[in-house]
């Protein structure tokens, strides 16, 4: 009864959402990016309610370009009444003016087209208009819980948008000098969190391995060793990551390509949760945090002649969709864990708001 459903899904097309993208030449990248935030629910809305506009009217930059043309398209994919793929060639011409690297029709990172992206929409939309003079102050002398607060606060300061809302969490490195036993703390955003991938001797490992992997101590030490802030001398030091600030899209980023500029592709099978991802054993305070997977951008083939699609859940219907270029079809949701998942969007659990 496929056909049946092929038909229904034709004709339900309209204002869903369920719009292909148009391949430009080798923009792969960049479609399977879009489809995965066309089907992040408060990013859709954000745009499609026109809510963008009270942000850029509000704003005396010069440059608005970028977050009109992508609240364009995207209002396009989800107000379209024919099935038609749409071309994202408008938006292209503002990103790459936005970030010359997206210039010409070369395959380029999707994480790293999706990191330049968001940057330019906050860029444009940010709430901050002026902003404050870079003071120095001392939270050292504080405990960190509310060092964390001070250094988020701080940062809303000069950075507060719908997509800031959104996407950026709060990271916590600390670092323990193996001489005197100081820790000194840092607070940084992020955007997304970058996982190795485990190697195990055998074929798969789990998101949770990579979490570990990430979040796990690290020792510097040789041309590594830092100052260390009481002894004010290079000492051996433990290095570890917690979660300060959980954003309600967590974007996860598995490091499939090597640094060495993508050389080699670690096609590890990452077995991850499509629900219910509880990363409270990372988080500094005992506090929920459960995510559901929303959206996975692909990439499949080699580093040389790679292809990429994305794997959406539709944010009215709950269904699965394969976007790959101009194609859109459904899927069964037992199929979207592969090895060729790249780049996975979750969202915060409704229950475990904060």
């Amino acid at each position: 009864n496929l056909n049946i459903v092929s038909f229904a899904f034709q004709n339900s097309k309209s204002a869903q959402g369920l719009v292909g993208l148009k391949n430009l030449g080798n923009t792969c990248f960049m479609n399977s990016i879009l489809q995965c935030l066309s089907n992040t629910h408060s990013l859709r809305d954000y745009c499609l309610h026109n809510s963008h506009r009270r942000d850029l009217n509000n704003n005396s930059r010069t440059n608005t370009a970028l977050m009109e043309e992508f609240a364009k398209l995207i209002q396009t994919m989800w107000a379209s009444s024919s099935s038609e793929a749409v071309s994202p060639s408008e938006f292209k011409t503002q990103i790459q003016r936005y970030a010359p690297r997206f210039v010409g029709y070369n395959q380029q990172d999707a994480q790293e087209f999706l990191r330049f992206l968001l940057d330019g929409l906050h860029n444009e939309v940010n709430r901050v208009t002026v902003r404050p003079r870079g003071t120095v102050e001392d939270f050292d002398h504080l405990l960190d819980e509310e060092k964390g607060k001070k250094m988020w606060s701080k940062y809303l300061e000069r950075e507060d948008s719908k997509i800031v809302d959104l996407f950026v969490g709060q990271l916590k490195s600390s670092l323990t000098c193996s001489y005197c036993g100081f820790c000194s703390t840092v607070f940084d955003p992020f955007w997304d969190l970058s996982l190795p991938i485990s190697k195990k001797g055998y074929g798969e490992v789990s998101l949770m391995d990579c979490m570990r992997l990430f979040t796990k101590e690290d020792i510097l030490d040789g041309d590594e060793k830092p100052t260390c802030y009481r002894c004010k001398a290079r000492r051996r030091c433990t290095k570890k990551f917690t979660i300060q600030k959980f954003p309600k899209i967590l974007v996860l980023h598995l490091k499939r390509f090597s640094e060495a500029r993508r050389t080699s592709k670690l096609s590890t099978f990452v077995n991850f949760p499509m629900k219910d991802l509880d990363l409270r054993e990372f988080y500094t305070r005992k506090i929920n945090a459960v995510y559901n997977l929303y959206a996975v951008s692909n990439h499949s083939g080699t580093t040389m002649g790679g292809h990429y699609t994305a794997y959406c859940r539709n944010p009215n219907s709950g269904e699965w969709y394969t976007f790959n270029d101009s194609r859109v079809t459904p899927m069964s949701s037992s199929q979207v864990r592969s090895s060729d998942a790249y780049v996975l969007f979750y969202e915060l659990a409704s229950s475990s708001r904060m």
